[in-house]
């Protein structure tokens, strides 16, 4: 084979790759778990951003009622618990809490969680309804990605984007638990270039990892019992347990 047609030939191979990741592979994860009424429905929050677009929605049932749900995730943050997800890659390495944390219960509308190890970057508590909506939002400038206020202007190339959890009870004592939000940013094609290409996946990826983290976690306490609050100064995790060891099977339970 010459080297044009193996040009020619690897040019195809990947235009094809790409059609099917574009028509198939991306339509099917970007809504994964989600039903016609989830996909479809309108969220608190959806209007914080301006001319957002809804990036897609993610969904997973936890065999728990949201009360148990709402503690783990009102203690998120790379400063508190961590994310449940991987650890090496959203929390500096430090492994996610495994107990509900008294002193990170109180968390309100307005506070920063950081979404850095180093606390360089966090999100806004944009949005809080106690066990029913949590939603963050993370507005950053491009390529540098420090945090900006969106209230005191735009700037020429940025990211501004909501993540949120929403929480509604099921017939049968358990949560469905919906994660989805709205998001804008400039320069438009350079922006849907870098969520196409990578932001998008690796959100995906982290996000069913999470509702693993989630679904261990609120599903280890028996029904009727209360998770017991760790107290200050405890251990964020029990020894040798880190949340990249929790099984990923079931990752999505519909």
């Amino acid at each position: 084979m010459t080297p044009t047609a193996a040009r020619k030939l690897v040019a195809v191979g990947a235009a094809g790759a790409f059609a099917v990741y574009a028509s198939v592979l991306r339509p099917r994860v970007q809504w994964l778990g989600t039903s016609h009424e989830e996909r479809t429905a309108t969220y608190p929050g959806d209007d914080l951003i301006p001319g957002g677009r809804r990036y897609g929605a993610m969904a997973t049932t936890i065999a728990a009622p949201p009360e148990r749900v709402w503690p783990w995730l009102v203690q998120m943050g790379c400063d508190r618990a961590g994310f449940y997800s991987f650890d090496r890659l959203d929390n500096g390495g430090r492994p996610s809490a495994d107990r509900i944390h008294e002193q990170w219960q109180n968390l309100r509308t307005g506070e920063r969680i950081a979404s850095a190890p180093d606390a360089s970057r966090w999100f806004d508590v944009a949005l809080l309804v106690p066990e029913q909506v949590l939603v963050l939002r993370a507005s950053l400038t491009v390529p540098t990605a420090r945090n900006f206020d969106p209230a005191g202007g735009l700037p020429r190339a940025y990211s501004d984007s909501t993540w949120g959890f929403f929480l509604r009870p099921t017939v049968d004592g358990h949560t469905r638990l919906v994660v989805t939000g709205t998001a804008r940013g400039k320069p438009h094609a350079l922006i849907a270039v870098a969520n196409w290409l990578f932001w998008d996946p690796a959100h995906w990826v982290m996000q069913l990892k999470q509702f693993a983290g989630l679904r261990r976690r609120a599903e280890s306490v028996p029904n009727g019992a209360a998770a017991t609050p760790a107290t200050e100064g405890a251990p964020a995790s029990g020894p040798g347990l880190s949340d990249e060891s929790a099984p990923d099977s079931e990752a999505v339970r519909s």
